[in-house]
């Protein structure tokens, strides 16, 4: 039997060179803001109403795609930086994993399914609590910030 597959959004949100990640309540790990995308929903949207919910931020999503609007195209979505396959237990995430800022950081506040939250530097992201999979895309999300920061 094939494994059930559900498309999810995630965010690495930077606010002054530090990166938001939140201590999931029900998974236990340290995980970017995300969740799933609803049906007749767009990333961007899924993204900004999950970033909004679990920590009641507004974002800039970066990594827009430079092709003019034209034909039947009504609106540009942004970029992934990455995309993978991974497992959650019982399922499988598709996830599309988005470099943002935030635009209110100063109002962050976490809903029930967050723990805790922590803004991290780029040495922080090393520590052994935080998975594996996390690190190494949080270390790649660090070098795109930098490089796109100048």
């Amino acid at each position: 039997m094939e494994r059930k597959i559900d498309l999810t959004v995630g965010g690495y949100i930077f606010h002054n060179s530090k990166l938001l990640l939140i201590h999931h309540q029900k998974l236990n790990l340290w995980l970017p803001v995300g969740g799933h995308i609803d049906a007749n929903e767009t990333p961007d949207n899924a993204l900004r109403r999950e970033i909004k919910e679990e920590v009641n931020l507004d974002i800039e999503i970066i990594g827009k795609s430079s092709v003019p609007l034209g034909g039947n195209a009504k609106e540009n979505c942004a970029l992934p930086f990455h995309t993978n396959l991974h497992s959650v237990g019982d399922h499988d995430h598709y996830g599309l994993f988005y470099l943002c800022t935030a635009k209110n950081p100063e109002i962050l506040q976490m809903n029930k399914e967050v723990k805790n939250f922590r803004w991290f530097s780029a040495d922080d992201v090393t520590q052994n609590d935080i998975p594996e999979d996390v690190r190494q895309i949080a270390l790649e999300a660090f070098r795109l910030y930098k490089q796109q920061k100048g």
